[in-house]
């Protein structure tokens, strides 16, 4: 088991702090609300149907990475951290649906009917409770238990938005 006091190991980041590099775009928030609406409404109905939901970041991963490849003919060349912030927001808004899904059937079963304004003020302050939630617990979760928790869904994330600096800018000489 981990060390609890000791401080974290040195982590070197993918892009350093003196590289600017954009990240909280227009075109990234618009693309992560975009897939966050796709998979989201795809999560919702087979959560209904099947009764359990799939977990969105990989596939939104890729298909962030697809999206930023594709324009790029348009468009200027996306930094990994603009595919990223576009895959959080596509996973999380996903996330946020599949919460939704699960809490508004108990509601109707135990005879309450919210209004549409209750059900997204619901799903507003559910999220809103894990950004709250996830600030305070970032430094414990993901910085100091790094190698005891492996999150294997966000390794694969990661691993999809790395592989793209190369692979895909690859793909874009030899094909483009």
């Amino acid at each position: 088991m981990a060390d609890q006091t000791s401080e974290p190991e040195s982590f070197e980041p993918l892009t350093p702090d003196s590289e600017f590099s954009p990240e909280f775009t227009l075109r990234a928030a618009l693309a992560g609300i975009f897939f966050g609406v796709i998979f989201g409404a795809a999560n919702t109905y087979l959560g209904l149907r099947v009764g359990l939901t799939i977990s969105t970041s990989i596939p939104v991963a890729v298909m962030s990475v697809a999206f930023f490849t594709a324009i790029r003919r348009i468009s200027r060349p996306a930094h990994i951290l603009e595919a990223n912030m576009s895959q959080t927001i596509g996973s999380a808004s996903s996330s946020v649906a599949s919460g939704t899904l699960f809490t508004l059937p108990a509601l109707f079963l135990w005879g309450m009917n919210p209004s549409l304004l209750q059900m997204t003020a619901l799903g507003m302050l559910g999220g809103l409770l894990g950004v709250l939630l996830m600030i305070p617990l970032r430094r414990l979760l993901i910085v100091r238990e790094r190698k005891t928790l492996p999150y294997p869904e966000g390794t694969a994330c990661s691993e999809v938005l790395k592989a793209s600096t190369v692979a895909f800018d690859h793909f874009y000489l030899v094909f483009w």
